[in-house]
């Protein structure tokens, strides 16, 4: 088969390159997929350049989302699913024509979602979903402030924040970007490169602030000055690169509580929420009142991964950048 080979680390993804490999072979408990698409993400460049904490051994490949068939289940492993069936999941090697996943990283995609929507789903939305439901629950009629609500986890979270019935105040770094918020259900937009851009989500809620903010960027501090009373402030990421100190003393004095909001580790410490995030997020992506977003340019084929990582890192995508695998899957394609 077809894959991206890593065989020591890379200064640049313009360095990678796509390699034969041999097929993978599941073993106990795993099942084989034909990939069609996988989703890129920012901590694919940082785990090719060894700054990610993930550090898998030589030689492998990277990529970490997908969507595909089943074409193969290892006779010993337990699973509800069948040869022909379409899934989407997580594992360690998604820029690959195929992989052999565990039984346990794997979901249905919904009859609605095609391939390419369904590559992007298994980091995002339940990033988003846990942090707005369960870590700073919110509800219906509050202020909910998303920064850069057109990225892959921002996205997700205007649409999920709308879902809960919240008024959504989605910020970016440019009109496109703001435009893309607007149009997948923010009720207002703010650029967070203009200096008053804290005023102008103070007037919006008529200077009452954002009951919740939503922060995969590193804009804590600023996004004090616009909290409510006894607001949530969600610190989900830290991709403008710089981990914030936040002074204690301006939590205080609003009753402010700043909830962080990891995942991937509720795979160590809390499986029956995974449980309940999927349950919920499936039956909201089949009623249709959550819908993925694809950056429009789909990426074909594996050699064209590398641009997509470069694009991503250049903030130049919105939604999920995503590249169809073989190269040849149309746009949105469900087969």
């Amino acid at each position: 088969m077809k894959a991206i080979l890593i065989e020591k680390a890379l200064t640049s993804v313009d360095q990678m390159t796509v390699h034969t490999v041999p097929d993978p072979v599941p073993k106990k408990g795993e099942i084989l997929v034909d990939c069609k698409a996988a989703g890129l993400n920012f901590f694919d460049i940082l785990q090719v350049q060894e700054k990610y904490q993930i550090k898998p051994p030589y030689p492998y490949i990277p990529g970490a989302e997908f969507a595909g068939v089943i074409t193969q289940i290892h006779p010993e492993t337990k699973t509800p699913y069948k040869i022909g069936d379409r899934v989407f999941g997580s594992t360690q090697g998604c820029y690959a024509e195929k992989l052999a996943v565990s039984a346990k990283n794997l979901l249905p995609i919904p009859d609605n979602i095609s391939f390419e929507q369904a590559a992007g789903l298994f980091i995002t939305y339940p990033t988003s979903y846990v942090a707005l439901s369960i870590r700073a629950q919110l509800k219906e009629g509050e202020w909910c402030l998303i920064h850069a609500a057109a990225g892959g986890v921002g996205l997700c979270a205007v649409q999920i924040a709308k879902a809960l019935g919240a008024k959504v105040i989605a910020t970016a770094g440019s009109q496109e970007k703001l435009d893309v918020a607007l149009k997948n259900g923010a009720d207002f937009a703010v650029n967070y490169r203009d200096k008053d851009w804290t005023a102008q989500v103070l007037k919006i809620t008529g200077g009452k602030g954002a009951d919740v903010v939503y922060d995969p960027v590193g804009l804590i501090n600023e996004s004090l000055r616009c909290a409510a009373w006894c607001a949530r402030v969600l610190v989900v990421g830290f991709a403008a690169g710089t981990i914030e100190k936040i002074p204690a003393n301006r939590i205080l004095l609003k009753n402010i509580s700043v909830v962080g909001v990891h995942w991937g580790a509720y795979s160590k410490h809390d499986i029956a929420t995974i449980a309940q995030v999927w349950t919920e997020l499936l039956d909201l992506f089949a009623k249709e009142k959550l819908v993925p977003v694809v950056y429009d340019k789909i990426y074909q084929g594996l050699d064209s991964v590398k641009t997509g990582l470069n694009d991503l890192a250049a903030r130049k995508t919105f939604g999920k950048a995503v590249v169809a695998i073989n190269g040849v899957a149309p746009t949105h394609s469900k087969l």
